[in-house]
């Protein structure tokens, strides 16, 4: 357990940051499975829209990093493009 203020203070801060961005990751994923669940394309293109700016919007805030957002990104878009 911390013994100092600073590390006390430290694991409440963790604790807040880790609950939030696991909301924003299952949000993340959910947005990707959307688009890869869709047999529509215009559908799929609407969906592709949304997961390709939260991916990126992700990426900056470092929650994940910028070579798995555009490797999902890649992969999004061919799935879209062979519907």
């Amino acid at each position: 357990m911390p013994q100092h203020q600073s590390a006390i203070k430290r694991v409440r801060q963790n604790a807040k940051r880790r609950e939030r961005n696991r909301g924003q990751r299952s949000k993340m994923r959910t947005l990707v499975n959307k688009v890869l669940e869709t047999t529509d394309k215009e559908d799929a293109e609407q969906y592709l829209k949304e997961a390709t700016s939260y991916l990126d919007k992700m990426a900056s805030k470092g929650i994940i990093h910028q070579n798995k957002a555009a490797r999902r990104k890649a992969k999004l878009t061919k799935h879209v493009n062979n519907l």
